[in-house]
């Protein structure tokens, strides 16, 4: 049978999760404001945003904690989050509206298909994939985000002297990150391996507990050659 018949592996699963009334309120009250619906053809960052300044993406941004803090302190930027998870999307367009951020806009849908159908090539000045699911059991490994054929994609959509950076508390995944972004012609390293936590990338309550009892955190920052 021909592979093409075959479903494409997701890197998510959509778990049933308590979706809270807040969360629910923000997503019925706020996604035809801040949200942008997922459609076949490239997105118009300068009509979408009202103005001109450099677009970056975040894929998989989870309840919206950091994404919300980089936007707002880095107002020159555009943000453009992706997450699957209505919670997640309910969060953050709550923080949105809370903090009158402008330069966020969300879309809840695969990360795959907007990136193929809703971004232009060399358009994005940046991306960020903060703690992507590990799927740490062998046997799931290839329903990671990180695969060759995913960062080639990436790589496309993103300008010359873009940075793609990657953060994650799971070593052997990190391993991996640095190994897939190396394989990828299209991008160089900025560090020898794995790079310092850049300052716009703020520390988690999560990411700091697991500091003190000795976790460890890799960042990973590619550029766009």
């Amino acid at each position: 049978m021909p592979s093409s018949s075959h479903p494409p592996i997701r890197s998510f699963v959509l778990r049933q999760g308590r979706v809270s009334n807040a969360q629910r309120r923000a997503v019925d009250t706020l996604s035809s404001v801040y949200g942008v619906a997922y459609a076949a053809g490239a997105l118009d960052f300068e009509r979408l945003f009202g103005r001109g300044a450099p677009t970056i993406l975040e894929i998989g941004f989870g309840m919206g904690e950091t994404t919300a803090q980089i936007a707002q302190a880095h107002p020159e930027n555009n943000y453009l989050g992706i997450e699957v998870h209505t919670p997640g999307v309910g969060s953050l367009l709550k923080q949105i509206a809370e903090n009158g951020l402008t330069n966020l806009r969300l879309i809840q849908h695969d990360a795959v298909e907007v990136l193929e159908h809703m971004i232009a090539p060399a358009s994005l000045a940046g991306a960020h994939i903060f703690f992507p699911d590990p799927w740490p059991k062998k046997r799931h490994h290839k329903r990671r985000l990180i695969q060759p054929a995913f960062v080639a994609l990436l790589a496309s959509r993103l300008a010359p002297d873009a940075c793609l950076h990657a953060a994650t508390d799971w070593q052997e995944y990190a391993e991996q990150i640095l190994a897939v972004f190396a394989a990828e012609p299209a991008l160089a390293n900025t560090a020898p391996g794995f790079a310092p936590r850049p300052d716009y990338r703020p520390l988690t309550k999560f990411e700091s507990r697991g500091l003190r009892l000795g976790h460890g955190v890799w960042d990973i920052v590619f550029k766009k050659l």
